[in-house]
């Protein structure tokens, strides 16, 4: 007689494995599906770039939370002195209204002389001084010295501590920036990382070409080119050579500028650096300004309010400074013939580049 019953179900604990193993095998396929692909050498050197660009945007607000920095310490520490002298001399007027407590003391009247000395605050004080009986006037004189210093003195210590106050924010915002400039630094290692060591190796190549041919064109521009008499080595140099024209600078500052800065080709770019021996892009303009005898401000946008400006690129005269990007994160100096020299960006060296391979926004003439 045929069994009627009904096969046995699996337990629980079998279908739960086998949902699991399921689930695991399905998300697995789709993680294979969507997992990025190994980026080309062509695509990480194009992050990289991105990522650099990016670094050097966070590097110009580094800078100008920098310079205020510098600027609120400085702020800071002459109100701090202001006030400290402030105090001395306030102690030194109260000391001399001791005449006036002691006379008072002997005649029975002490009691307001006394209650003004030990006030701090300048409108008490004043209350209180109008009830000071029988002074002379060199003692009444000294009342309203006091009572100046002290509203002096208490607007001295406002001002100071906001100068404190906007201090801490302003050190906040710095740290900030720099851990952001550090962040693209580091996601760009990552990028370069993801690569193999052939790729790494021909990107290396790549830029040690670029390097060797900046530090050439500076010799063949300057003039200081080996003597070399082998006719590849005569090429090799006329390649490299920029042609740079022969249209003389706006000003002796302007050409001073570029020959500073024309002296520092090869130098590597470091983000916040100032020179002399490795600059970013707005402390190689800044320096090289400054070896003119010109002081200029120290990040590229306020670099851009410092002269007159110039819009049109056959106006431009070598030394003038060249803004880039519509946020103006770049600046260099106009070297001529469309040429610019400027410290491009990390893991490049200071050298002369087409204005063109950067979107042009306007010159600036520095008077």
């Amino acid at each position: 007689m045929a069994s009627h019953r009904r096969p046995k179900q699996p337990g629980r604990t079998r279908v739960t494995v086998l949902t699991a193993t399921a689930a695991a095998a399905v998300a697995l396929s789709a993680q294979a599906a969507h997992a990025d692909p190994q980026p080309s050498k062509a695509d990480a050197k194009a992050k990289v770039d991105q990522l650099y660009e990016e670094a050097e945007q966070a590097t110009e607000k580094y800078n100008g939370a920098k310079e205020k920095q510098d600027k609120l310490d400085k702020q800071v520490g002459e109100l701090q002195d202001k006030v400290a002298r402030g105090q001395d001399e306030l102690n030194k007027l109260r000391g001399s209204l001791g005449s006036i407590a002691t006379a008072q003391y002997r005649d029975g009247t002490a009691g307001s002389s006394l209650g003004l000395l030990l006030s701090s605050d300048p409108d008490e004080f004043l209350d209180k001084a109008s009830t000071v009986s029988r002074v002379s006037d060199k003692q009444a004189r000294t009342l309203d010295l006091v009572a100046e210093k002290q509203r002096t003195l208490k607007q001295q210590r406002q001002e100071a501590g906001k100068a404190v106050a906007e201090l801490a924010e302003t050190q906040k915002a710095l740290a900030e920036k720099k851990e952001e400039v550090q962040g693209k630094l580091a996601e760009a290692q990552q990028v370069l990382n993801s690569l193999t060591a052939k790729e790494r190796a021909e990107l290396e190549a790549e830029q040690a070409k670029e390097a060797k041919a900046a530090q050439e064109a500076a010799k063949a521009a300057q003039g200081q080119g080996s003597g070399s008499s082998s006719d590849n080595g005569r090429a090799s140099r006329a390649d490299s050579r920029p042609d740079l024209g022969k249209q003389s600078a706006a000003s002796g500052r302007g050409a001073a500028a570029l020959a500073a800065a024309q002296g520092k080709i090869g130098s590597p770019y470091v983000w916040g650096a100032t020179g002399p021996g490795s600059f970013d892009c707005s402390g190689l303009t800044s320096w090289a300004y400054a070896q003119a005898g010109v002081n200029i401000s120290r990040t590229s946008q306020e670099q851009a309010n410092d002269g007159t400006r110039i819009y049109n690129q056959s106006d431009l005269r070598p030394g003038d400074l060249i803004l880039f990007y519509g946020d103006l994160h770049h600046v260099g100096l106009y070297a001529g013939n469309g040429m610019t020299l400027h410290a491009p960006k990390p893991g490049a060296n200071v050298r002369y580049e087409s204005i063109n391979n950067m979107p042009f926004q306007y010159g600036v003439r520095i008077g």
